[in-house]
């Protein structure tokens, strides 16, 4: 709350000085002259309540004088208003869900579970862009359209797990159906960030051709190629069932570096959950959002009550003095 006129808090001075006044003269009136026949006729008549009574009406004046101060400095009530103009960015997300993505080289159990959970807290730092999701292993598809909708998008990347479509790398069908999403926007700047942990096995389309028409339509690729260097612990389907094994883990950081070269991205590789949470900062970073806000604030008036208050102490005031405190008033 706010005050227009707050200087007129200075008339509460007067409300102190009004109580010294009507003190100094209560103090100097002169005793009564009326005599009452018994002392046990006056006893109920100055009794402590009627004594006490006696200066309702001067409270009630003093009350109408505090409230009317109030509503003269008139409070009134801030509304702000926040006029918002975006140069938004249209993004799509791209997970790899092959069966490789189960090792378990990243915390906090494996691979695709820390690539879930570093793109959803990148979705909940976003503002304003559009966010679409992509998966891909031996086919690639669009999990999510370009949405604003971050919580949509989070439960739905909740849903993601590897192995759940035909097994496979088909990094140029990711791309191809990204930029396919993309191509018709139209924000100042289309970003695609794929993510994967392997080599491309799936020919057509070619990543390099994908990567190309991408950058035609204004496509920005980030590429970022996950895994620990080295071997990593991970499933492997085996004629007696899941068994656990050192597997050597292959990228393709040549090509994934093409890709963003050719499109004015740029290769990350992620070897801990930590490492691919700052890449997705630096990411972050570079394509930011210009947002132009233009804060408007408009005000509701509130005296309307302190007057209202005030009114009825007076009203309750007068009819006090001209009925039962007759006698009595001051």
């Amino acid at each position: 709350m706010t005050w227009a006129d707050p200087w007129f808090f200075l008339l509460l001075v007067s409300i102190p000085i009004a109580v010294v006044y009507y003190w100094w003269r209560e103090t100097r009136k002169p005793a009564p002259t009326v005599i009452f026949p018994t002392a046990s006729q006056i006893k109920p008549l100055m009794s402590r309540v009627r004594r006490l009574l006696r200066h309702l009406p001067v409270f009630l004046r003093l009350s109408a004088l505090g409230f009317l101060v109030v509503a003269f400095a008139r409070p009134q009530t801030a509304l702000d208003e926040e006029k918002i103009k975006t140069e938004g960015i249209d993004l799509v997300i791209a997970l790899d869900i092959s069966t490789s993505m189960l090792a378990e080289d990243l915390k906090p159990s494996n691979r695709i579970t820390a690539a879930k959970k570093v793109a959803k807290e990148f979705i909940a730092g976003r503002r304003n862009d559009r966010i679409g999701l992509v998966m891909f292993a031996g086919e690639a598809y669009t999990w999510c359209p370009l949405t604003l909708d971050y919580d949509v998008l989070s439960e739905l990347m909740d849903k993601i797990e590897a192995g759940s479509v035909v097994d496979g790398t088909a990094i140029g069908k990711a791309i191809a159906v990204g930029a396919n999403r993309l191509r018709h926007s139209d924000a100042k700047s289309k970003v695609f960030i794929l993510l994967t942990d392997g080599v491309n096995n799936v020919d057509q389309p070619d990543p390099l051709t994908a990567a190309r028409a991408a950058s035609e339509v204004g496509v920005k690729v980030y590429t970022i190629g996950v895994g620990t260097r080295g071997v990593a612990r991970a499933p492997v389907q085996t004629p007696f069932g899941i068994k656990y094994r050192q597997v050597k883990v292959e990228i393709d950081e040549d090509l994934l570096r093409q890709i963003a070269k050719m499109t004015g991205g740029k290769y990350f590789r992620a070897t801990s959950t930590e490492a691919l949470r700052e890449i997705y900062v630096r990411i972050d970073e570079m394509e930011k959002t210009f947002i132009d806000i233009e804060h408007m604030r408009s005000y509701e008036e509130e005296f309307y009550l302190w007057a209202g208050l005030a009114l009825i102490l007076i009203l309750i005031e007068r009819l006090l003095v001209m009925t039962r405190f007759r006698n009595m008033a001051s």
